[in-house]
């Protein structure tokens, strides 16, 4: 068996190598075997309104109102939210508010207490 990766592109199994690039014969995607490593070794970063680095579990406060979509209320300024969870996509943050329950924010708008 070989230990090539599969292509990026078609998730082809038959690639194969040429000099420094990996070659897929199905889709013609060329790619660096630097490039795979990187990838693989590669994980988001998320950071808070100020630039410190964001964990699972972290305590961060609000520094702006948000206005809760399909509701009239707010979460205001300096609202503490504990055990937080980091996920990708748009909003990156998981977190229960208290007095409001379970919501998405977006790293920009915290900052890490």
């Amino acid at each position: 068996m070989s230990d090539l990766p599969n292509c990026p592109e078609c998730n082809s199994e038959y690639t194969y190598v040429d000099g420094a690039m990996f070659v897929c014969p199905e889709c013609a995607h060329e790619w660096s075997q630097n490039a795979t490593a990187e990838a693989e070794n590669t994980q988001p970063v998320y950071r808070d309104a100020n630039g410190n680095i964001l964990n699972d579990g972290d305590t961060v406060s609000v520094i702006k109102d948000l206005k809760i979509r399909g509701t009239s209320s707010v979460v205001k300024v300096g609202t503490k939210v504990k055990n937080i969870r980091l996920v990708e996509g748009d909003h990156d943050i998981d977190c229960k508010i208290p007095g409001v329950g379970p919501m998405k924010l977006k790293s920009e708008f915290v900052k890490k207490v």
